[in-house]
């Protein structure tokens, strides 16, 4: 085990059962081997996007042959035939050809690696929380435009550090998106007609809202997705509620306040293993901005005693990882110029805390 981790564990709890353990020998092994497989599944299914997007054919135009380059409903000419234009059609047609073939390679090699990941117990991302990363992954919004925030970013950060965290501190049935609404560009002309709610009932049927414009989907076991965003800074500039798509049924983003710093954090990304084996690319909020927002929601007074120790937990553990095995994430003031200056010392005073319990005793 990494003394830094181990350590931690010794500052976490000594009377109870640590916040998060080290990956074992062969748990890490299969875990690096899975991460390089999907990052070479991800840049061939790149490459096979962008380069290699749409066709390619010959057409007959007044009696001579155009090759033609087809995206979506975009055609346009690159030129008659000729030894160039015939070389620029072949370099895409076996181009594409191979990458196509690998890309099929990769995705069954990780199909095979799927039941040893669950055998190992590494499947950790629940089943429904993967399949909605991945639709968002695909449409280009994990990232940019959303990220999550609640409990289920706590598979992101151990799945870095290299750690499991216990299950005490993973329990949820919900996934918190984040909406990060500052960009001009509007969600409705980036996603699909349908929207969020579409998206999910392509994954689960059952998926539904209560009304229209409500923030939280729920299907029928109970599993629910909410989509939130930061209130505005200046209340009088409150225009309508954040959704995606401009359709007659989605959900639209609760604006909850004091969530701007967790909202409009740094991306922190990583490849994480679900329930089944598969990996999946998870987009979370930086570890250092959830620790400080759990840790800030521990201390406040009107949340309900049995979250505020549960928000306290989440971000001493997290706290941990940042004092070990994420402690390549700085926490100077530059770092963490978004943070009010409360939550930074806050979050600080606890990593500082995991740091000195880390040191061995003579």
């Amino acid at each position: 085990m990494n003394l830094s981790i181990k350590w931690c564990h010794q500052w976490l709890r000594m009377d109870k059962e640590p916040e998060f353990n080290a990956l074992d020998a062969e748990q890490a092994r299969q875990a690096v081997d899975c991460r390089q497989v999907f990052d070479a599944m991800r840049a061939v299914e790149a490459d096979l996007t962008r380069r290699f997007a749409g066709s390619m054919a010959w057409k007959t135009v007044s009696g001579q042959d155009y090759l033609y380059r087809r995206r979506g409903k975009v055609e346009r000419s690159l030129g008659p035939r000729s030894a160039e234009t015939e070389a620029v059609e072949a370099a895409f047609r076996d181009g594409k050809a191979r990458a196509e073939d690998m890309a099929q390679g990769l995705r069954a090699r990780l199909e095979r690696m799927a039941p040893v990941n669950v055998a190992l117990r590494l499947g950790r991302v629940p089943n429904v929380v993967a399949r909605v990363l991945r639709r968002l992954d695909e449409q280009g919004m994990l990232g940019p435009r959303i990220a999550v925030v609640g409990t289920n970013a706590l598979f992101a950060y151990e799945a870095a550090a290299g750690v499991q965290f216990g299950s005490g501190l993973l329990a949820t049935v919900d996934v918190d998106l984040a909406l990060d609404a500052r960009r001009s560009l509007t969600l409705a002309t980036e996603m699909q007609p349908d929207g969020l709610l579409g998206l999910l009932r392509k994954i689960d049927r059952s998926f539904a809202i209560r009304r229209d414009g409500d923030f939280r989907a729920v299907n029928r076991d109970g599993f629910m997705v909410d989509l939130i965003t930061a209130a505005p800074r200046d209340l009088r500039r409150r225009t309508a509620a954040p959704r995606l798509s401009a359709g007659v049924e989605d959900l639209e983003a609760a604006e909850i306040g004091k969530l701007q710093w967790l909202v409009e954090a740094p991306r922190f990304t990583a490849t994480a293993i679900a329930e089944n084996g598969l990996p999946v690319r998870m987009v979370a909020a930086d570890p250092r901005f959830f620790a400080a927002h759990k840790l800030w929601l521990a201390g406040r007074e009107d949340r309900e005693p049995e979250k505020r120790g549960r928000d306290r937990l989440q971000g001493e553990a997290v706290a941990g990882l940042l004092a070990g095995a994420l402690s390549n994430l700085r926490l100077d003031e530059a770092s963490l110029s978004q943070l009010p200056m409360e939550l930074a010392v806050r979050l600080r005073e606890a990593v500082g805390q995991a740091s000195s319990a880390a040191r061995p005793e003579w």
